[in-house]
């Protein structure tokens, strides 16, 4: 022990004191030794100097040592306490222990090794407890601070939980204002486009043609925004989850086709070569034909809309699984790889600008996308900058019906015939006939 301790010795007898004195000078301990004789006098030396380890007599004439450690542990003096006993004390002992004390030694027992080997103990008991207690104090202090923040991250998500209701409701409210208005523009819409198309008919009379070129804008910038109302419409719908399919067995080539030659006007507007290659051992499907058109005039009016020069591909394919696969490709102005995960967002476009080249209302993709989805598709896009654009739409060749029950069985296609859900898919539907819908006359009903 290199270091100078300093020590407190409380004993009422001088020859004990001495005793403990010499043993502790004998040890080779560098003290600063310090002696009184009752409790009260303990007291009054700990509140004053720190020390490093006490020695204290059991028995004092003011107090016994029990009394004296309880009153120095409850005053928060926190130091190495080492009972001095006497014969027959070692169950006394053991209480002092339980109530503070760091060691006990019996005064038969004290001598040089004895008494330098429980300081040592005592001085390592007591740092070992000053590390429990400051880790312990630092353990408290984090819990409180965890516990403030857990307070203030509860609060926080009470706040995040109530804005998003009010951004639901928001949405909601947008939802349906959006719905509102789409449906009450579309019947003027609607009727300016019927007016301008009774304008353009010879029977009506003739038009100058300076009047005849003002009715056919007017016809078309109609036709226009009320495809831009129907898209506001559609989304609207789709949003608030109440677009449903309207699946029905079709011929896919001639939705393709019939849709693809409503829109050669707009491809030889801007001089664009289409090709259109279908490959399908199997044409029909059993899907919604309608949605699935829309599809299709999204993917080309934007195909048309991004292409100044060059061609638009359309090619319609099998897939394994029972799956079939529309691809539109474009030599347009392509996309970059960094705008892949905005595009199918709603009201995104590339360009967001007020001075942007190319109009529209941004939700052709989003609604799409939604679409897709709902017939348990998959859209993929590859495009490159200053090259072009392809979309492939994936699609089950048979979408799922929703539940039904009662008298309405749900119907599926296997093996080019119709059947109900809940029968054998190799036993006909009780209400088929061997008569073929117009149109398909390799099919059993």
């Amino acid at each position: 022990m290199e270091e100078t301790l300093k020590i407190l010795v409380v004993d009422d007898d001088e020859v004990d004191r001495m005793t403990v004195r010499r043993a502790l000078t004998k040890a080779g301990v560098q003290m600063e030794l310090s002696e009184v004789g009752n409790g009260n006098d303990a007291i009054s030396a700990l509140a004053n100097t720190n020390y490093d380890c006490v020695f204290l007599d059991y028995r004092l004439p003011d107090q016994d040592g029990l009394t004296l450690i309880h009153k120095l542990r409850s005053s928060e003096i926190k130091i190495p306490l080492v009972v001095l006993t006497g014969q027959g004390d070692e169950q006394i002992a053991v209480e002092l222990m339980k109530a503070g004390a760091t060691d006990y030694l019996s005064k038969s027992r004290v001598s040089s090794e004895t008494l330098a080997q429980v300081l040592r103990h005592a001085l390592r008991v007591h740092h070992a407890e000053m590390q429990v207690a400051l880790a312990n104090q630092q353990l408290r202090e984090s819990h409180e601070l965890l516990m403030r923040k857990n307070q203030e991250l509860e609060r926080q998500r009470q706040q995040i939980h109530l804005q998003n209701l009010k951004l639901l409701e928001a949405s909601r409210l947008k939802s349906q204002f959006l719905a509102t208005m789409s449906h009450e523009l579309r019947t003027p819409m609607n009727a300016i486009i019927g007016f301008s198309q009774i304008l353009l008919r010879p029977k009506f009379g003739q038009l100058t043609n300076q009047q005849t070129d003002m009715v056919e804008r007017i016809l078309n910038n109609g036709k226009n925004l009320l495809m831009l109302l129907n898209e506001v419409l559609d989304f609207s719908r789709l949003e608030t989850g109440r677009l449903e399919l309207k699946p029905e067995l079709f011929d896919l080539s001639k939705v393709i086709n019939s849709t693809v030659a409503e829109m050669r006007s707009l491809l030889e507007a801007k001089k664009l070569s289409l090709v259109v290659q279908t490959d399908l051992e199997n044409p029909l499907v059993f899907n919604d034909s309608v949605r699935v058109r829309q599809i299709l005039v999204n993917l080309l009016s934007n195909a048309i809309k991004f292409t100044d020069s060059g061609g638009i591909w359309v090619e319609v394919s099998e897939l394994p699984g029972n799956r079939v696969a529309i691809a539109v490709r474009d030599t347009g102005i392509g996309i970059a790889a960094k705008d892949f995960k905005y595009i199918f967002e709603a009201f995104r476009q590339v360009d967001q600008s007020i001075t942007r080249k190319y109009p529209g209302t941004g939700l052709g993709l989003a609604i799409i996308d939604s679409l897709v989805r709902m017939m348990g598709g998959k859209i993929i896009l590859e495009s490159q900058l200053g090259v072009g654009s392809m979309f492939k739409i994936e699609l089950p060749r048979q979408v799922k019906l929703p539940t039904t029950g009662g008298d309405n069985p749900a119907l599926y296609l296997d093996n080019d015939e119709i059947f109900c859900s809940t029968q054998n898919p190799h036993q006909p539907h009780p209400q088929s006939t061997n008569k073929a819908p117009v149109g398909y006359p390799n099919f059993k009903l």
